[in-house]
């Protein structure tokens, strides 16, 4: 065992963390963490909603109705995450869900009066976040790491063919 102590190397630890300080890819994962962590944390503050609940009725509170598919597109979320959600927060009495009249595969989702009421309970911590944030970042440098985030999305989303093959193409 010893020896394997005695080949441990501070300085290429040092070197590897620094390669990966630079490294989208394991970090983006660790900053969504805190940012949920954090995030989750104000909510405790603001009446106790989970991230997806929040998000929820935030939405429907800006935008009125709209259907679980158009709720997953706005916060860029997977359609079965809020299909999950979505029970609960009808039992708990933030929502009411009834089928689309013009398409009845779709469900419609409405804020209640008692979600309203979550709403204006968390509102304000979050808002405290928002204004947080651009304490740190100014409205430009908000707007172009969104920009940033617009293209490593794009990328992301880059078929793996293409990304595997494009030296073959040059």
């Amino acid at each position: 065992m010893s020896d394997v102590a005695e080949r441990i190397s501070e300085d290429r630890i040092r070197a590897r963390q620094s390669r990966e300080d630079t490294n989208l890819f394991s970090r983006l994962p660790a900053v969504y963490s805190a940012s949920r962590t954090q995030g989750q944390r104000c909510l405790q503050h603001g009446g106790g909603l989970s991230i997806v609940e929040w998000r929820t009725l935030w939405d429907l509170t800006e935008a009125g109705p709209m259907t679980i598919r158009d709720l997953a597109t706005v916060q860029r979320a997977d359609h079965s995450l809020l299909s999950r959600a979505l029970p609960e927060m009808r039992k708990k009495g933030y929502v009411v869900m009834h089928r689309d009249s013009r398409d009845g595969r779709q469900t419609i989702v409405e804020l209640t009066e008692k979600g309203q009421a979550a709403y204006q309970t968390a509102a304000p911590v979050m808002r405290r976040r928002r204004e947080a944030l651009r304490e740190v970042f100014s409205e430009d440098e908000i707007l172009t790491f969104v920009g940033f985030l617009d293209r490593l999305e794009a990328f992301l989303h880059t078929p793996i063919e293409d990304l595997l093959h494009k030296d073959r193409a040059e």
